[in-house]
C-alpha cells in the first residue's frame, strides 16, 4: 500500500489507534430477505427501517463510523438521532437495482443522494459499491468511480469505494477459484484511481488454510493503493474475527460490516435486547482485534 493522491485525513472514521471498526447497515432488499426467513407476513419498510434505527443506537457507540443508505434509513436514523457522539457518518451513493436472479445486478450513483447535503447533516464519507465482472466492459466502471471519487473530493468527503467480484452477465459457471481471482483484479482495475479507503471482499472468503488467506491478503496489500478495510459479506460468522486478524496483519487496517456483526439479531422477538446480548460483544471483539493489529505495526 503506497499513499493516496490526497494524503486525506481519515481520522473522522477512525478509531483513536488509527485503525476502523466501521458498521454497515446499508443493507436494503438483501435485509428485507433476511427478514423474510423469520416471517410468514410481508416485511415493511418501516420494519427495516426500525431495525437499523435500533441497530445504529445499539451499536454506533462501539464503531468508528456508521455506514447508511437513502432508501430506509439516512434521514430516519437522523431524524432519530441514534448516531452516537465520536462515530462518522458515511452516506452509501449507490443505487443498487436488482433484477430477477440478483438483488443487486447493476450500479449506479444515485443522483437523489446529495453530497452537499450529507456534509451539511454532519456526514464525513460516501461509499460506492462497484460491481467487477470477467465479461463487462471496464470502461464503465472505471469512469463511474473517477466520477464518484471526483464528487466526494469536491465536497470535502472522504471517498470509500467497495468493489465486489461477481459472476459473469452472461451466466456461466462461477467456481470459487475464479471468485476469488476477480477480487485481485477489481484491485488491480480500480484500487488505484484515487479513493481515499478501499474496502475488500477477505480473499478466500477467509476459510481454510490460514496460510493461504495471509498470501492473499498481501497480495490484496500490494495491488491497493491507498488504505483499506475487508467487509464481511460471505465469510462464515464465526470466521469473521480472525479474517479481520489475518488481513490486519497483512497490511489492512480495519474493517466496514454489517452481517457479520448484527445478522444473528435478524428476526430476534427482542431486537434491542439481543443487540446488546449478541451484537455489542462482537463489535467490540473486533475493534479490539484491529486495535491489537494496529498497534503491532
Amino acid at each position: 500500500m503506497t499513499a493516496t493522491a490526497t494524503d486525506r485525513d481519515l481520522s473522522a472514521i477512525a478509531r483513536p489507534s488509527g485503525g476502523f471498526a466501521m458498521l454497515a447497515v446499508d443493507q436494503r432488499e438483501a435485509l428485507r430477505a433476511m427478514f423474510a426467513e423469520h416471517q410468514t407476513e410481508p416485511v415493511t419498510d418501516q420494519q427495516v427501517t426500525d431495525f437499523k434505527i435500533e441497530t445504529v443506537r445499539a451499536l454506533t457507540p462501539h464503531a468508528s463510523a456508521v455506514l447508511l443508505e437513502r432508501q430506509f434509513a439516512l434521514e430516519p436514523v437522523l431524524a432519530a438521532d441514534a448516531i452516537a457522539p465520536g462515530c462518522g457518518l458515511i452516506a452509501a451513493v449507490d443505487e443498487l437495482i436488482g433484477d430477477e436472479k440478483e438483488f443487486v445486478s447493476r450500479v449506479e450513483i444515485d443522483p437523489a443522494v446529495s453530497p452537499a447535503w450529507v456534509s451539511s447533516v454532519g456526514g464525513v464519507a460516501l461509499k460506492l459499491l462497484v460491481l467487477w465482472r470477467p465479461d463487462e466492459d471496464p470502461a464503465p466502471r472505471v469512469e463511474m468511480t473517477r466520477q464518484f471519487v471526483a464528487m466526494a473530493r469536491e465536497a470535502g468527503l472522504i471517498s470509500i469505494l467497495e468493489p465486489v467480484s461477481r459472476t459473469s452477465r452472461d451466466g456461466s459457471p462461477w467456481t470459487a477459484a475464479e471468485w476469488n481471482d476477480g477480487v485481485y483484479a477489481a484491485a488491480r482495475e480500480l484500487g488505484g484511481l484515487g479513493a481515499d479507503l478501499y474496502k475488500a471482499e477477505v480473499p478466500l472468503h477467509g476459510e481454510g488454510d490460514e496460510a493461504a488467506v495471509r498470501r492473499g491478503c498481501a497480495q490484496l496489500n500490494d495491488i491497493i493503493d491507498s488504505p483499506w478495510v475487508v467487509l464481511s459479506s460471505g465469510v462464515p460468522h464465526e470466521l469473521f474475527p480472525r479474517a479481520v486478524r489475518l488481513a490486519c496483519e497483512q497490511g489492512a487496517s480495519g474493517f466496514l460490516a454489517g452481517r457479520a456483526v448484527w445478522r444473528q439479531v435478524v428476526g430476534a422477538a427482542d431486537i434491542p435486547a439481543a443487540l446488546q446480548e449478541h451484537a455489542v460483544p462482537r463489535l467490540r471483539e473486533l475493534g479490539e482485534i484491529v486495535d491489537a493489529a494496529v498497534a503491532g505495526r
